[in-house]
C-alpha cells in the first residue's frame, strides 16, 4: 500500500515532466538545416512564430533567427526592434520574402510611417550575416545586431502579410486580427517576452465607440424625443430639457471627444488616408456646432426670423443624422469591425424607427381622432346648452 502511496505521485511527476518537455521541445529542440545554435528561444504569443537568439553583454551584440512556420503561400515576414517606442512607427525592421522567380529578398527597413511600404534602408544600428530561408512550410531571417547604450531590454514587433509581384503589402488591422497583436518588450538575458497592446489600437477603438454612441445614438433619440414628444401636451416643457439634454451629450462626447480623437488619429496615421469618412466628420462636426450655437441665439416664436430658424434646424438636424449614421458603417468599415457590432448597431436603428413608426401613428392619427373626439363632444354640449337656453327663453 505505501509503495501505491509512493509509485502514484511518482507517475504524476513523470507524466508532468514529460509534458513540459514536450511542449518546450518545436522551440528549444529545433536543429537548423545550416547547423546554427541558440541558447535562448521564446514562442511568440501570435502569428504561428518564434525568436531564437544568443546574446552577448559586454558587446550587447545579439544573434538572431526570427522563425515563421506554416507558409503555404507567398508572403513577407519581418522582425523589428522599436529604440524609441513600443509602436510601430520608429521600429527597425529586417524584412524577407519570395520574389517571383524563387529567390529569397531578405534587406532592413526602417519604418517612418504607417504607410511605409518596407522599403529599404539603413536601421539606426548596425546589422551584418543577413540571411534568410524558406523550406518545410517555414521561413526563417537571420541577422547579427549590435545594439546601443548595454541594452537587454528591448521593444520588438513581429509581423507577416501578403505580396503583390514583389511588393509586400499591407497586413491585416482589424482590431481582432493577430496581427495588431503581434508586439511587446523582451529581455534577451532573462528571456521573458511579454506582450503588449498598440495604444493606436485602443485609441481607435475609443474614438468608435464615442462617436457610435453620440452622433449613432443619443442624437437620433433626441430627434425622435422633439418631433414627438411635444405633440403630447401632457409632456410640457420636459421634451424640450431631455431633447436639449441629448443633443448637448451627443455633442460633447462625438463632436468634442470623438472628432478630437479623430483628429489626434489622423496626425499620428502618416499614410493611412480615409478621405470620405474624414470629409463627412468635418461636415458633422460642423453642422453640430451650427445647431449648438444657433439654439443659443434662436428668435423668439414672435419674431418674423423664427420660420427661416426653423427650416434650418429642421434641415441640419436631418442631414447630420442621416451623414452620421453613414460614417458610422464606413468606421466599421475601416476598423474591420465584428459582424456582431455591425448586427448590433443595425438592431438599433431599425428598433429606432419602429418605435417612430408607432409614434408617427400615435400622433397622426390617435392624437388627431382624440382631439375629433373631443372637439365632436364640446360641439355637442354647446348645441344642448344653447337649446336649453332657447326653451328657457
Amino acid at each position: 500500500m505505501a509503495r501505491s502511496v509512493i509509485f502514484l505521485p511518482a507517475i504524476f511527476l513523470s507524466f508532468c515532466t514529460l509534458s513540459c518537455i514536450a511542449q518546450q521541445q518545436p522551440c528549444t529542440a529545433y536543429k537548423f538545416s545550416n547547423n546554427k545554435q541558440f541558447s535562448s528561444c521564446s514562442h511568440l504569443p501570435v502569428l504561428s512564430s518564434s525568436l531564437h537568439w544568443n546574446y552577448h553583454p559586454l558587446s550587447s551584440r545579439v544573434e538572431v533567427a526570427f522563425r515563421h512556420i506554416g507558409v503555404t503561400d507567398r508572403r513577407w515576414i519581418a522582425w523589428a526592434i522599436n529604440p524609441t517606442s513600443g509602436g510601430m512607427i520608429g521600429s527597425q525592421a529586417i524584412v524577407s520574402f519570395q520574389r517571383t522567380d524563387g529567390s529569397l529578398a531578405v534587406y532592413t527597413s526602417p519604418i517612418t510611417s504607417y504607410g511605409t511600404r518596407l522599403e529599404q534602408g539603413n536601421l539606426s544600428f548596425p546589422v551584418s550575416d543577413l540571411s534568410a530561408t524558406n523550406q518545410n512550410n517555414e521561413m526563417i531571417i537571420y541577422a547579427s545586431l549590435e545594439l546601443q547604450g548595454n541594452i537587454s531590454t528591448v521593444n520588438h514587433l513581429w509581423q507577416v502579410g501578403s505580396m503583390s509581384e514583389n511588393t509586400p503589402m499591407m497586413h491585416n488591422v482589424a482590431p481582432s486580427s493577430p496581427n495588431v497583436k503581434s508586439m511587446g518588450s523582451l529581455d534577451f538575458l532573462s528571456g521573458r517576452i511579454k506582450a503588449t497592446r498598440s495604444s493606436s489600437t485602443t485609441l481607435k477603438n475609443v474614438h468608435g465607440i464615442l462617436n457610435t454612441v453620440s452622433w449613432g445614438i443619443l442624437m437620433p433619440v433626441g430627434a425622435v424625443i422633439a418631433r414627438y414628444l411635444k405633440r403630447f401636451e401632457s409632456a410640457g416643457p420636459l421634451w424640450f430639457y431631455l431633447h436639449v439634454s441629448c443633443q448637448l451629450l451627443a455633442y460633447i462626447l462625438g463632436g468634442l471627444s470623438g472628432f478630437g480623437t479623430g483628429i489626434f488619429l489622423g496626425i499620428r496615421s502618416h499614410g493611412i488616408e480615409h478621405s470620405c469618412h474624414k470629409i463627412i466628420g468635418i461636415v458633422l462636426f460642423c453642422l453640430a456646432t451650427a445647431q449648438v450655437f444657433g439654439g443659443l441665439v434662436r428668435p423668439d416664436k414672435d419674431s418674423k426670423y423664427r420660420p427661416f430658424f426653423n427650416w434650418f434646424h429642421f434641415l441640419a438636424g436631418c442631414s447630420t443624422l442621416i451623414l452620421s449614421i453613414f460614417n458610422i458603417y464606413k468606421g466599421f468599415d475601416i476598423l474591420h469591425a465584428a459582424r456582431f457590432w455591425r448586427l448590433t448597431y443595425s438592431g438599433m436603428i431599425l428598433t429606432l424607427l419602429l418605435v417612430m413608426l408607432l409614434l408617427e401613428i400615435c400622433t397622426r392619427w390617435c392624437l388627431q381622432i382624440t382631439k375629433r373626439s373631443m372637439s365632436n363632444t364640446v360641439d355637442k354640449n354647446t348645441s344642448t346648452v344653447t337649446v336649453v337656453a332657447a326653451m328657457d327663453v
